[in-house]
């Protein structure tokens, strides 16, 4: 009994014995065929890549499918490491030049795809539409076309374009040329000759088209006045900005000297100097800044150093019995001041000595001067009318003329370019005169004033001869500004909304950016004017 039990479990065991290697013979047949297949993919891959390494392509004969491969991948193959690239065709085979690849952006905006822009919301976007109904665009569209419209607006000038053909044999690659005339330009550029040009010359290579100013309405701003720190108990009678445009000099009937420090805002007082036995008629800088000459209803002036801080009084002059010299001009070089002397009479004082240098004689009462650009004439007018042109080198008068109209010439004033003067008289009458045609013989003004009817006082061009300012004391507001190139008077000039009171003096600065005029009530007005960018 047990050798059957033994028997028929040895049997059970073959069964299962050869059921195991039943299942196994299917799996090492299906691993066999992956092998083989990968090995064949694999090979394929290397064929496709390196061309047919195992089994050469013969021509004439015909490859197997299984086998195949592109004949053209196994005879060409492209070679992407250069710039401009050779390419075959898949159809022809004809060998094409392909166009270089266009530069990725280092960075790109993610928001830009996500957001939408309306353009026809905003009225400067609309012109951005290539639709009438178009609204709405992607950011990216929106950035392109932004960028298609500067270019539109703003297309590049040939002379800044680079040249993308091979420089010409002159310029070597070394760029050395025996040549000492000609200019070393930079690889790529044309137009050599016109580089040449404009290094041989000096002239101005831009020109602001502000320059010209407009006539009808004058732009201004008023600010803060200019003595607000301490303004004056008495009249203001001469107001005059430093040559560095920073510092500005008042005067009047109450015997101080102040200087400002000119900002628009603030307006610091740096100094205030009393002159106690002298009320203050007028005071002005030497041109050269270093000193201010001051005088008043005395036989003597004073003379202030500003380096040294030192006050000097001057005088009497030797020879001379004036009891007031508060009417002077000083000489565009500093070296002469002219007084008003008595019974038509004009003091010559040089500005070094402070001694009189020489005198000149009109034929009736000298109340104004004005000396010319180059300080090598001198202009005056009086009791009888006339305007009188010396030659300070001579001391002769050597052209005399009426002043159309007047009667009795109350100021003068010259142009700093020299071409115009202007003179008026007790009956608000300004009349301006071309210079050069005045001293030829013509008399006639190229411009007569009438909107003043009270004695005119004061008149003063600006820097650039574009403005020029009149006015008297004797009635409130009584303060003009003329358009000189269109000889028309500013319409919004004086404010309307800001009495001037009784203007007394007035002064431009050095850049034309500032005017500050002073008026019987102690107060030193100040105004910006647009058209100037520089105070």
């Amino acid at each position: 009994m047990q050798a059957n039990d033994e028997n028929g479990n040895g049997k059970e065991m073959s069964l299962e014995v050869m059921r195991v290697n039943k299942r196994k013979k299917p799996r090492n047949e299906v691993d066999e065929k992956d092998a083989v297949e990968q090995e064949k993919e694999m090979k394929k891959l290397e064929s496709f890549l390196f061309g047919n390494i195992y089994a050469p392509v013969e021509f004439g004969k015909e490859v197997e499918e299984g086998d195949a491969v592109d004949n053209d991948s196994s005879l060409f193959f492209v070679d992407r490491s250069a710039n401009s690239v050779l390419s075959v065709g898949e159809d022809d085979g004809e060998v094409l030049e392909e166009e270089p690849k266009q530069r990725k952006a280092v960075w790109e905006d993610d928001e830009e795809a996500k957001a939408n822009v309306n353009i026809a919301k905003v009225n400067r976007l609309r012109k951005l539409r290539k639709e009438e109904d178009e609204s709405l665009i992607s950011g990216s569209e929106y950035v392109s076309r932004l960028r298609a419209q500067h270019v539109k607006l703003n297309p590049g000038t040939e002379w800044a374009q680079l040249n993308s053909e091979p420089r010409n044999n002159k310029y070597s690659d070394d760029e050395s040329s025996d040549d000492e005339d000609r200019a070393v330009v930079a690889h790529g550029y044309k137009a050599v000759g016109a580089v040449d040009d404009l290094l041989r010359t000096n002239e101005d290579f831009v020109v602001k088209s502000s320059s010209k100013l407009l006539p009808g309405l004058l732009e201004y701003s008023i600010l803060t006045d200019a003595n607000a720190e301490e303004p004056s108990s008495g009249p203001i009678n001469s107001v005059q900005f430093h040559r560095n445009a920073q510092l500005l000099l008042t005067a009047g009937l109450d015997r101080r000297l102040r200087f400002f420090q000119i900002d628009g805002k603030r307006n610091a007082k740096i100094e205030s100097i009393f002159i106690d036995d002298c009320p203050i008629r007028k005071a002005a800088f030497l041109p050269d800044g270093s000193q201010v000459i001051i005088a008043g209803r005395r036989k003597f002036f004073y003379s202030f150093d500003l380096v040294k801080a030192k006050v000097d009084r001057i005088g009497p002059l030797v020879g001379r019995e004036e009891k007031s010299l508060e009417v002077f001009e000083v000489s565009p070089d500093s070296s002469t001041i002219a007084f008003v002397g008595n019974e038509g009479y004009i003091l010559l004082v040089s500005t070094k000595t402070k001694e009189l240098i020489g005198t000149l004689k009109m034929n009736g009462n000298a109340r104004s001067l004005a000396f010319s650009e180059d300080g090598k004439q001198l202009l005056s007018s009086g009791g009888d009318g006339q305007i009188y042109h010396w030659d300070l080198r001579t001391g002769a008068c050597f052209h005399k003329a009426v002043d159309e109209g007047c009667i009795n010439g109350t100021s003068l004033c010259t142009s700093p370019n020299g071409k115009l003067f202007a003179a008026g008289s007790d009956s608000g009458i300004v009349n301006i005169y071309n210079r050069e045609e005045f001293l030829g013989g013509k008399r006639k003004p190229i411009k007569t004033v009438e909107n003043l009817t009270t004695k005119v006082d004061f008149l003063k061009f600006n820097i650039d001869s574009q403005i020029l300012a009149i006015c008297s004391s004797m009635k409130k507001n009584s303060l003009k500004l003329v358009h000189v190139p269109s000889l028309t008077v500013f319409s919004n000039w004086p404010p309307q909304k800001k009495t001037l009171h009784y203007p007394r003096c007035l002064d431009f600065s050095p850049g034309g950016g500032f005017m500050a005029m002073g008026n019987a009530a102690g107060k030193v007005l100040l105004y910006k004017l647009h058209h100037y960018h520089d105070a």
